[in-house]
């Protein structure tokens, strides 16, 4: 008896477990992988550049970077309620706000330090979150940007207090990759496109029967130029209805 209770309590708890797991959007039936390694921060493409900046200062914007990234993606991301990206980022901005509070203040020390004028510190500091706001912007990767942002999103609710430094030095270059669209990865497609080829088109290669001159222009590259090209049909004439009779 007790073994069957064991048992009905485990099957409980397992099921309890499967309805509690967070939704989340798929886009695509398998979707592409974007995880890359560890960064520091200052390998290229991965923040904007920091000259003669100290560990913490990297580290410092490269937290700065990515909560910059969630902020896009809340706005960027309305698309689709599912990915919760607005209020993971605002849980994020209470959640974490002594931590992201640090990093802006050692970022905004950076700047006085390497711009001796308080008006060029400022100008550079506002000139490093336009361009890393910009960097996040996408639309032929929307989806994949999106899915990324909502995980590390959904990571950051979890991390620790203290412990966006770590999650950004562990995702930032997923996060990067996913700027980088593709799509369906179960059944790839391949368009094509350089491989398309169209005829000259211009008056000198044309006679005024619409016919190409070789002379003129060389041979017909054009891969139409093998077929024949068929007499226009003859436009089709109603026909009176036959006349019927009411007499027999």
């Amino acid at each position: 008896m007790m073994g069957a209770v064991r048992i009905a309590a485990f099957a409980i708890a397992a099921t309890s477990g499967l309805v509690a797991a967070p939704a989340s959007a798929q886009f695509f039936l398998r979707s592409f992988q974007y995880a890359g390694d560890a960064v520091r921060g200052d390998e290229p493409g991965m923040m904007q550049p920091l000259p003669g900046a100290t560990a913490d200062e990297t580290q410092a914007a490269l937290v700065w970077t990515m909560r910059s990234a969630l902020n896009v993606a809340a706005l960027q991301c309305q698309f689709e309620p599912t990915l919760l990206t607005v209020g993971n980022y605002n849980a994020i901005l209470t959640d974490h706000k002594e931590e992201l509070a640090k990093s802006w203040t050692t970022l905004t020390k950076y700047f006085q330090r390497t711009n001796k004028v308080p008006r060029a510190a400022q100008g550079a500091l506002d000139q490093f979150g336009t361009r890393t706001y910009s960097s996040f912007a996408t639309v032929a990767s929307q989806y994949g940007f999106c899915r990324t942002a909502n995980s590390i999103g959904r990571d950051a609710l979890f991390s620790p207090r203290g412990g966006l430094s770590s999650l950004a030095q562990t995702r930032m270059k997923e996060l990067r990759n996913s700027l980088t669209p593709y799509g369906e990865q179960h059944f790839p497609r391949s368009i094509g496109f350089d491989r398309a080829t169209t005829p000259r088109l211009d008056a000198l290669c044309w006679d005024k029967k619409a016919r190409w001159q070789d002379k003129k222009c060389g041979p017909l590259t054009w891969p139409m130029a093998a077929t024949t090209i068929a007499a226009a049909p003859a436009p089709v004439v109603a026909q009176p209805a036959p006349v019927v009779s009411a007499s027999r």
